[in-house]
C-alpha cells in the first residue's frame, strides 16, 4: 500500500515552497539593493508565461466558446490567486461591456476573504463544491481554478465539481507542468520559480496569474469582437473618465473633432460601436445598428457590409 503524502511532504516537494539562493541575504541588503534583487526576479516572470503561450490560447478557445453560447467564465481561487480572479472578473464589465455575471470571481471565505484574509478557508473542499453548486455551474461554462501551489484543497474540490457538473475546466497554478497530476482541459503552469520571500506567493506567483488572467480574458474579448483595431469600443460610460475616453476612441478610429464624437456618440446612445460605424460608413445610427447586429458585434466586419 503506498505512503500516503503529508502535507509536510507536499510543501517540501513544491517549487513556490523552496528557497531562493539569490536571497539568501536579503536580511543584510540596503534598501536599494533589495529592491534592484526584487526586480531582477519579477524580470523572469514575463518569459514563462511566454512559454505558457500555446495553453493559455487554448483556454481562450473555451473562454470564447462558453461566453459564445451563454455560459459564462468563473474564476476560483484563495488568498491572492482569489483576490486576482475577483479583480479580473470585475474590471470585465466596465472595460468591455459585459453583463456582472459573465464572468464571475469566486474566493474562498466570500467577500469578506477579499479585504481580509481568512487562511483557514483555502483548506476547505466541502466549501469549494457548494460554492460551485451555487451557481448551477453548467456545461456552457468553463470554471478556472488560480492556485500558486496546486493543491489547495478548495479549488482542488471546486474544479473537480465543475468538471463532473459538464464545465470547461482551467488550472492556472506556478508549479512545473511536470508536477501536475489533475484532470482539466487546459492547465497553464508558469513555473516562476522560488519567491525572493521563501512562500510569500503574493510576489512572482501573484504576478504571473495576473499576466495570465489578462490574457486570458482580453483575447477572449477581442474574439467576442469588443475590440476595434485596438481599442476597447464596448466600454460602459458609468463615469465621466470613460465617456471621455469614448470620445477620444471615436477621434482615432473615426479622425473627427472632439465635438464631432461628441456629437455622434450623443447619436449613438453613448454606443461606441455604433458611433464608429456612423462616422466611417456615414449612415444613420438605425443603419449602424443593423450592420453590427448583421456582423455578430465586430465593428471591421460591419464596416465592410452591406
Amino acid at each position: 500500500m503506498p505512503k500516503k503524502t503529508t502535507l509536510k511532504d507536499e510543501l517540501a516537494s513544491l517549487l513556490t515552497e523552496q528557497r531562493n539562493p539569490a536571497s539568501s541575504q536579503i536580511d543584510e541588503m540596503g534598501i536599494e539593493e533589495s529592491l534592484r534583487l526584487i526586480n531582477s526576479e519579477d524580470k523572469k516572470v514575463a518569459a514563462v508565461v511566454e512559454a505558457e503561450i500555446p495553453h493559455i490560447a487554448r483556454a481562450v478557445s473555451l473562454v470564447i466558446q462558453s461566453l459564445r453560447s451563454g455560459g459564462r467564465l468563473i474564476y476560483i481561487g484563495a488568498g491572492t490567486s482569489g483576490r486576482l480572479g475577483v479583480l479580473d472578473a470585475a474590471e470585465c464589465p466596465p472595460t468591455f461591456g459585459t453583463i456582472p455575471d459573465q464572468v464571475v470571481g469566486v474566493i474562498a471565505g466570500g467577500e469578506s476573504a477579499l479585504r481580509k484574509s481568512i487562511e483557514g478557508a483555502e483548506d476547505d473542499p466541502e466549501a469549494g463544491i457548494r460554492d460551485i453548486d451555487s451557481l448551477s455551474v453548467g456545461e456552457k461554462d468553463t470554471v478556472c481554478g488560480i492556485a500558486a501551489s496546486r493543491r489547495t484543497p478548495y479549488v482542488v474540490a471546486a474544479v473537480q465539481r465543475s468538471r463532473k457538473r459538464g464545465a470547461s475546466t482551467i488550472y492556472v497554478t506556478t508549479n512545473p507542468r511536470e508536477t501536475f497530476d489533475l484532470e482539466v482541459d487546459v492547465a497553464i503552469c508558469p513555473a516562476v520559480g522560488p519567491e525572493v520571500i521563501m512562500g510569500s506567493t503574493r510576489m512572482k506567483s501573484g504576478t504571473a496569474q495576473k499576466m495570465v488572467l489578462n490574457m486570458l480574458t482580453t483575447a477572449s474579448m477581442i474574439g467576442l469582437g469588443k475590440v476595434y483595431q485596438n481599442m476597447m469600443v464596448d466600454l460602459q460610460l458609468k463615469n465621466q473618465k470613460l465617456i471621455e475616453r469614448a470620445r477620444r476612441i471615436l477621434m482615432f478610429a473615426g479622425n473627427v473633432s472632439y465635438e464631432t464624437a461628441t456629437e455622434q456618440l450623443d447619436m449613438a446612445d453613448g454606443h461606441v460601436k455604433t458611433a464608429i460605424v456612423m462616422i466611417i460608413r456615414k449612415v444613420s445610427a438605425e443603419e449602424a445598428r443593423r450592420r453590427l447586429s448583421a456582423s455578430d458585434g465586430f465593428v471591421r466586419k460591419a464596416l465592410k457590409s452591406a
